[in-house]
């Protein structure tokens, strides 16, 4: 990992349709540090990933945020020198809307291998956070993903366990449904507690002992 920098050169923006190019490559990188490749490659094809993206920005339901940094190469008609170093896909919960608890959702937020541990991820953060009020979101729900250093990151930032997110290709859905349908996929039984043994009898005594204490 690089050696920490200065944090108040990140700033974040909203991403443009010129954009396409650096935001396939952090998904790209996302994909891999996350041994996804198989899944979700990033390889559409150049006008079917343009037509994606553009339909992206302009769904009023999501906004896709980049954390741009001074001083590197120029992407997209930014300010000559500025270098995008993050992502973030934010959106609103829409069942949490209908339930008159909104929460912003933050998707796929990738930082830059070279550019992590420089603030970059909470600037994209602070980024979710704004829209959270925009949107009169009192919560904030991240995908994390299994990643360890993901992991204590969101700790940090004060993000609590929630759930966990499973994926499945549409064909082997579509097996395992038919599979059920015939009778041939048993619904696993509930688990059930297993007894407690009871304590041997000579550290009931000792137990007793130390709760006095």
């Amino acid at each position: 990992m690089p050696a920490s920098g200065s944090r108040s050169h990140v700033r974040t923006r909203v991403a443009r349709p010129g954009d396409l190019p650096v935001v396939l490559s952090l998904v790209r990188q996302h994909r891999a540090d996350s041994h996804a490749e198989g899944v979700l490659t990033g390889q559409a094809p150049g006008s079917a990933a343009a037509a994606g993206f553009r339909r992206l920005l302009a769904d009023p339901e999501h906004v896709v945020v980049l954390a741009v940094l001074p001083g590197g190469t120029t992407h997209s008609g930014d300010t000559p020198g500025d270098e995008v170093v993050g992502l973030a896909v934010l959106g609103l919960d829409p069942l949490s809307a209908v339930l008159g608890v909104p929460q912003v959702t933050v998707d796929n937020l990738v930082v830059h291998r070279d550019h992590r541990r420089r603030g970059v991820g909470a600037a994209l953060l602070a980024a979710a956070a704004e829209h959270a009020e925009r949107c009169g979101a009192d919560h904030v729900v991240a995908a994390v993903g299994p990643d360890a250093e993901r992991q204590r990151f969101f700790a940090r930032m004060g993000f609590a366990p929630l759930h966990t997110r499973r994926i499945v290709p549409r064909e082997n859905l579509l097996r395992a449904l038919a599979g059920w349908q015939r009778g041939g996929v048993a619904v696993p039984a509930p688990r059930r507690a297993r007894p407690r043994r009871p304590l041997p009898a000579r550290v009931l005594p000792a137990l007793g002992r130390a709760l006095e204490v």
